[in-house]
C-alpha cells in the first residue's frame, strides 16, 4: 500500500466522521432551539400544506432570493442546481451496478461543472464589486467561494483536461465503504485528482462549522417554517409551556 493511499484513507475516514458527527450535532441544536414568537415572513401561508409548498419553493427555486435581487438569484440558483447535478452524477463512483438514471444523465451532467464554476464566479464577483456586500463580507466568505471554485475547476479538469482513471478512483472509494483498502491513482500522472480529493476532504471537515450550514438550517428557520395563525392558535414555546405547567 502506497503512502498516498494511507494518507487519503485516513483523511477521508476522518473527514466523513467529522462531517456526520458535526452535522448531526448542529441539526440537534437547531431542533432544540426554541422559537418563542410567531415570526413568519409575510405574506405567509396559514396552513401546514402551505408551509410545505413555501419550503419547497424556497429550497428548489430560491423564492425569497428571487424577490430580493435577480442577479444574485441567477448566479446562486445556477451554482446550487449545477452542484446538485454534479453530486448526482458522482453517485456512479459509489454504486455497482450504477443506478440507471445516473447512467442516463452522466453524459450531459458532466458539463454542469462549467455552470457550477460560472455561478461561483458570479457570487465571488458580487462580494468583490457590490459595495454593500463587500462591506459585510468576512475573509471566510471569500475563502469558502475560492474553495468551492477550486473543487469545481479541479473536478472539471479531471474530466476534460487531465483524464483521471475513474475505475481506480471508484475502486478506492468502494473499498473504503467496505472498510477495506485499494490503491489511489498514481501521481504525478493523476495529480489533478489528488488536488480535487484534497479540497473535497477539506470542505467536508469545515462544513459543520461554516456558513454552508444554511443547507440544513433553512428547514429550521421560523420565518419560513411557521404557519401564520397567531389569531387562531396561541404559540407557546416548549420551555414556556413547561413554566406554565
Amino acid at each position: 500500500m502506497s503512502f498516498l493511499t494511507i494518507v487519503f484513507t485516513a483523511l477521508f475516514y476522518a473527514a466523513t466522521l467529522l462531517l456526520v458527527v458535526g452535522l448531526a450535532r448542529r441539526i440537534q441544536l437547531y431542533w432544540k432551539t426554541p422559537a418563542p414568537l410567531k415570526i413568519p415572513t409575510t405574506p405567509a401561508p396559514t396552513t401546514t400544506g402551505g408551509v410545505v409548498m413555501r419550503m419547497f419553493r424556497e429550497v428548489v427555486f430560491f423564492e425569497s432570493l428571487f424577490k430580493s435581487t435577480k442577479w444574485t438569484w441567477i448566479f446562486g440558483w445556477v451554482f446550487h442546481m449545477a452542484l446538485f447535478a454534479v453530486l448526482f452524477r458522482h453517485l456512479r463512483y459509489f454504486e455497482e451496478p450504477v443506478w440507471a438514471p445516473v447512467v442516463w444523465v452522466s453524459p450531459l451532467f458532466k458539463y454542469m461543472a462549467f455552470a457550477m464554476v460560472i455561478g461561483l464566479l458570479g457570487l465571488l464577483g458580487r462580494r468583490m464589486f457590490v459595495d454593500r456586500v463587500r462591506y459585510i463580507s468576512a475573509p471566510s466568505d471569500y475563502l469558502m467561494l475560492l474553495l468551492l471554485l477550486g473543487i469545481g475547476i479541479s473536478g472539471a479538469m479531471t474530466t476534460f483536461v487531465a483524464h483521471t482513471d475513474v475505475v481506480a478512483v471508484k475502486s478506492f472509494f468502494r473499498h473504503l465503504m467496505a472498510f477495506s483498502f485499494d490503491t489511489m491513482p498514481n501521481v504525478p500522472a493523476d495529480f489533478t485528482i489528488v488536488v480535487h480529493l484534497s479540497l473535497v476532504a477539506l470542505l467536508m471537515i469545515i462544513f459543520p462549522i461554516s456558513k454552508l450550514l444554511h443547507v440544513p438550517g433553512v428547514f429550521f428557520s421560523p420565518t419560513r417554517n411557521q404557519v401564520d395563525n397567531p389569531r387562531e392558535q396561541r404559540h407557546i414555546a416548549d420551555w414556556a409551556r413547561k413554566l406554565e405547567e
